[in-house]
């Protein structure tokens, strides 16, 4: 049992035995044979349906199957064009074959066995061409996604650049701050090691050593002192402030936790000498 026709094919012949010829012969394939006595009335079926394949005589009355098959090629180029002719018309359809008009011609009388073959080639390539096309089409959307996905990644590597540029002007002036204060300070890790100081902290001593970085808190500071900072180290949240003796001078040291982005990141000591 043949399956449902996907191609219709429009035979156009001012001969009435022709067309009934071509039904004939054509009745058993797997497509729709639509037929029109004339160019224009062939071009009114074109304008109501899809039609894949067109097969037209050459001499016509009033419109020749040259001239049908180029306004067809006009307004239905997917179409597929084969023109029907006698022997001694072979030469005068050459120009149009060249420009286009006509896919190919086949001569009068026809084989029956060649004739379906041609057609089978003919749907083949049109099926071939519409294929072509899809894959076309799809090439180009997915084109077209790809270009915009660049554009939203250019956007968002702009976007981040922008964000990076700001957060390490944030950090230059966080640290120029830092370094700048008028007390002592320095940034401690959360396993006690001085990782950052600022000015102030270069000049102080503390049990006659100078603060260095790499050094621990330990290092300078009494187990009553360290004591009183576990607190905040062992949690690392919140703050603690007390007055501690160094060399002979009272300093008010402060040890807070960092907060926000940094949070759990590690503390800030800070060291202020208290007024005589």
């Amino acid at each position: 049992m043949n399956s449902t026709p996907k191609h219709t094919i429009l035979c156009v012949d001012d001969e009435q035995q022709i067309l009934a010829a071509l039904k004939r012969l054509l009745r058993k394939e797997n497509f729709d044979l639509l037929t029109a006595a004339n160019g224009e009335e062939g071009l009114k079926i074109m304008a109501s349906q899809d039609i894949h394949l067109v097969i037209s005589d050459h001499r016509m009355p009033e419109m020749s199957g040259i001239s049908f098959l180029a306004k067809v090629r006009e307004t239905y180029p997917d179409t597929i064009r084969i023109l029907l002719t006698g022997y001694t018309e072979i030469d005068s359809i050459k120009a149009s074959i060249n420009e286009g008009h006509v896919y190919k011609f086949l001569l009068k009388p026809w084989n029956d066995d060649d004739l379906k073959q041609e057609i089978r080639k003919a749907l083949e390539r049109y099926d071939l061409i519409q294929s072509n096309k899809s894959l076309h089409l799809m090439l180009a959307a997915k084109n077209k996604e790809l270009e915009q996905i660049n554009k939203d990644l250019e956007d968002i590597i702009k976007q981040r650049t922008r964000e990076l540029e700001l957060q390490n002007q944030a950090l230059e002036l966080t640290r120029v701050l830092f370094r700048g204060l008028p007390l002592a300070a320095m940034g401690v890790s959360y396993d006690r090691t001085i990782i950052l100081i600022n000015r102030q902290a270069e000049k102080l001593k503390i049990n006659d050593r100078m603060i260095c970085v790499g050094n621990c808190l330990a290092d300078y500071f009494s187990k009553d002192v360290m004591k009183k900072m576990s607190p905040v180290f062992e949690s690392q949240t919140g703050q603690v402030a007390f007055d501690i003796p160094i060399d002979d001078k009272i300093y008010a040291m402060t040890l807070s936790a960092l907060t926000g982005r940094f949070r759990r990141k590690g503390f800030i000591l800070c060291l202020r000498e208290r007024a005589a």
